[in-house]
């Protein structure tokens, strides 16, 4: 009888533990990777969360970039983090439903390796120029790589990211012979762009967004269905004489499988607090995106139906990394 006494205190003490382990969640500073060069995209959409996130949860989000492999680097050390609240990835869905169907072999599953936390931002992207093209216009930017016997050099944050599609698929409509040059990020792409050694980025806008507004860049279409307030001069790929090119990212938190769900909740709803909120709406309009909230279960639902869409697209087009 002591002895069962005992084992049940034992018990009754580890259980109010692991509830006050719980209940003290986050006990310290939460890692937030992202698996793309500094500059880009997916590290501007981290960044913008971060901060409101870190203030909302009382520690501080540590934004850790690792690029490389295509975006599998980072989000494969997710996916073999401790799945105890303190590493999230910042994802993008090239990398997230993209990759699995490039790469048979990479060493993480979208779906059995993470949890969704929440949608954060929605993305069509821009076709930019640098400084070096004299187009002005999307129809003779596709004129010039008809006739200037070299094509046109297109760029992306690597290998089988979107960029990378969006560019076979751009060179597919258009009819118009394009070399893919592959980078670990946008950000390293943007000074390559500007420096006139590639010709053009497809991309979506807040990478490009400071640069194009300074004039060191031009966008000659975006890929929405209809034209971005913070783009107003910018007419949509349709207008532009591209009909049907739409091409948009998505960007959203998730953490690795196995996060308690009560953590995945807080996070889900301290992020959706941010997104609906008038502050981060604006500073997406300023990036040229749109603020976008999914919660845990629409995204699992989201992500299963683009991986589906991705398989086909990259099928369908015959997309293969280089």
């Amino acid at each position: 009888m002591n002895f069962l006494k005992t084992l049940v205190a034992l018990t009754l003490t580890a259980a109010g533990a692991h509830t006050a382990c719980a209940e003290t969640w986050p006990a310290r500073p939460i890692t937030m990777v992202v698996p793309t060069a500094p500059g880009g995209s997916t590290d501007i959409s981290a960044r913008l969360i971060g901060d409101p996130l870190a203030k909302a949860l009382g520690q501080a989000i540590v934004i850790d970039n690792k690029p490389g492999a295509a975006g599998n680097l980072g989000t494969e050390a997710v996916a073999r983090a401790k799945p105890d609240g303190y590493t999230l990835l910042m994802q993008y869905s090239g990398y997230h439903v993209g990759n699995p169907a490039l790469f048979p072999q990479i060493k993480w599953s979208p779906t059995k390796d993470f949890v969704p936390v929440a949608l954060v931002m929605r993305a069509p992207h821009v076709i930019a120029v640098g400084p070096s093209v004299k187009a002005t216009t999307l129809k003779e930017l596709i004129e010039a790589g008809r006739k200037n016997g070299k094509g046109l050099f297109y760029a992306s944050s690597g290998n089988g990211s979107i960029q990378h599609i969006a560019g076979e698929l751009f060179a597919q409509q258009a009819k118009v012979p394009m070399t893919h040059v592959p980078y670990k990020g946008s950000g390293p792409v943007v000074n390559d762009l500007i420096g006139a050694q590639v010709d053009l980025f497809v991309t979506t806008p807040p990478s490009l967004i400071g640069h194009l507004a300074s004039g060191k860049l031009r966008a000659l279409a975006y890929t929405g269905k209809q034209r971005h307030p913070s783009l107003p001069n910018v007419p949509t790929s349709a207008e532009a004489g591209m009909p049907g090119y739409e091409v948009e990212s998505w960007f959203a938190v998730f953490a690795p499988a196995g996060t308690p769900a009560a953590v995945v909740a807080r996070l889900s709803a301290e992020i959706k607090a941010i997104v609906e909120s008038e502050a981060y709406r604006r500073k997406m309009d300023e990036q040229g995106a749109f603020a976008a909230y999914m919660d845990s279960a629409t995204l699992a639902r989201f992500v299963d139906h683009e991986l589906a869409a991705w398989a086909n697209v990259v099928k369908s087009a015959g997309i293969k990394p280089d």
